[in-house]
């Protein structure tokens, strides 16, 4: 009877301290990217130039769009892992790949187009 209710104790006590454990690996990641994003590209034939992105983040998954002086479009395909960002945005005549590196709430990378042009940009999130 004694070895009945010892084992009981021992099964409960780690039933108890592994429901924490389960509890938070079924949490959902954050989404740091979800949100509005203030970025400015470097070099290319514009030069310097703001854009706008506006990101949705479920889990690798990203979704959203680009506003900029040159006009809007989706995001064609986007996808956030290792903390880098990778993103496809179809222009019309020029399709464009921004890739990011994310750390301490911002954004910095590279871009390139299929015309061959090339340079960096950054992002901010934009305050609440």
């Amino acid at each position: 009877m004694k070895r009945t209710l010892a084992f009981l104790a021992i099964c409960l006590g780690l039933a108890c301290f592994g429901a924490p454990r389960q509890a938070a690996a079924a949490a959902p990641k954050a989404a740091p990217l979800t949100g509005t994003w203030q970025c400015t590209s470097h070099g290319g034939s514009q030069g310097s130039m703001a854009f706008t992105l506006e990101l949705q983040q479920t889990g690798a998954d990203v979704s959203g769009s680009v506003s900029s002086p040159l006009g809007d479009a989706d995001i064609t395909s986007a996808s956030f892992k290792n903390s880098t960002l990778e993103i496809e945005i179809d222009g019309g005549d020029t399709q464009y790949h921004l890739t990011a590196k994310y750390a301490d709430g911002e954004l910095k990378g590279t871009w390139n187009t299929t015309d061959g042009e090339k340079g960096a940009w950054e992002g901010k999130k934009a305050a609440r």
